[in-house]
């Protein structure tokens, strides 16, 4: 950890670039030159949490959905044919929405033909865990948005996210429940980036020892507009800058060879293009951030939830152009090529674009 922390120091340009070329080989050693891709899938945009950075916010009056079963089906056979074999089930935390039962039935249905399944959803039990993964789930993204507790409490103002400890075991409560397959992450922009990069590093470095059996992610997703931005105003002393990030991502990749590091479409494109080679394992590609995004599925029942009441949308309101289209994204991305745009700049790079690295019948017990 010291010698992380070292590499977080203010830095010349030509060190950031000799730090760069170092990481740049060594992701090469370790992971050739393969690129993973993966898509989100958003099911709902409903949330009983408050929290002043996140476009779902419970209070935010936006218009929220959460797919049906043959909606999710639909969401995901889209995203298969343009070559996904890797997705993300990502959902507000409301039980009554996303209710018991609901994550399971959605990874019945889509196990048959989506072969990696992650989930990024509000925190479980191990037992409950256990059940998806029996359901099918291999993978579970959970971001403790920030390791300062103090910020922490200040930006949880209501619901069940506000308990700090709950979240941060929630990693080692998946691992227990049996995911193979954990990441975690930082976002980036609510409190200092090296005091939150140092945190996320002991977080990552505790969990190798602990759950030394699973594969660990790591991101750094930074602040972007979303609904409700008002709330939560940027702080520019906060702020990590492109600059930082390189730093952030060969920092990472020196101190820890083995870990996977992921790139979202948050990101321009112009960036991401630039970084892929320093150290990523992992990209998304085409994504949406809001339930039905791919193909317009759920519009038919869009509302608002006001103190988690279901309010239905004024027949007025419904007749002005947009409104009736699609739910409230839960934060706009920048980088919004074509998934085939984004695997043929990965070629044109040297990149092997990687859709399927994992099939269950590896596990299958050979026959006698």
């Amino acid at each position: 950890m010291r010698r992380f922390a070292s590499m977080l120091e203010p830095v010349s340009s030509g060190k950031l670039e000799s730090m760069a070329r170092q990481s740049s080989g060594l992701s090469k050693r370790q992971f050739g030159k393969t690129m993973r891709l993966f898509a989100p899938l958003y099911l709902s945009n409903e949330c009983v949490n408050n929290c002043t950075y996140c476009g779902f916010s419970r209070d935010n009056p936006i218009l929220r959905t959460t797919l049906e079963l043959d909606q999710v089906a639909a969401e995901a056979a889209h995203l298969h044919s343009l070559g996904f074999r890797n997705l993300l089930l990502v959902a507000g935390e409301h039980p009554k929405f996303v209710s018991e039962g609901y994550l399971q039935d959605c990874l019945r249905i889509l196990s048959p033909s989506i072969p990696t399944l992650g989930i990024e959803v509000g925190p479980m039990k191990d037992s409950q865990y256990a059940e998806l993964v029996s359901c099918g789930a291999e993978g579970l993204i959970v971001y403790q948005e920030t390791y300062h507790r103090d910020t922490y409490e200040k930006l949880h103002t209501s619901g069940p996210k506000k308990k700090f400890d709950w979240r941060l075991d929630c990693p080692e409560r998946a691992y227990a429940g049996g995911f193979r397959r954990i990441g975690i992450g930082a976002l980036f922009g609510l409190a200092d980036w090296r005091t939150e990069a140092l945190a996320l590093a002991t977080h990552l470095e505790y969990l190798y020892r602990t759950c030394w059996k699973a594969q660990f992610s790591i991101s750094f997703p930074r602040m972007r507009p979303h609904a409700g931005n008002h709330r939560h105003e940027l702080d520019p002393n906060l702020t990590l800058s492109d600059r930082h990030l390189v730093q952030l991502i060969c920092a990472f990749r020196l101190t820890f060879p083995q870990v996977h590091i992921v790139l979202s479409t948050r990101e321009p494109a112009i960036l991401r293009d630039h970084l892929f080679s320093l150290g990523v394992t992992h990209v998304s590609a085409g994504s949406h951030t809001e339930p039905g995004g791919y193909t317009g599925v759920g519009s038919n029942d869009l509302h608002r939830t006001i103190k988690g009441r279901r309010v239905e949308i004024d027949p007025d309101e419904r007749a002005i152009s947009g409104c009736t289209t699609k739910a409230t994204p839960q934060f706009e991305i920048d980088d919004d090529r074509s998934v085939s745009t984004v695997a043929d700049q990965l070629v044109s790079q040297g990149f092997d674009p990687v859709w399927k690295d994992w099939d269950r019948e590896i596990l299958a017990p050979a026959n006698s």
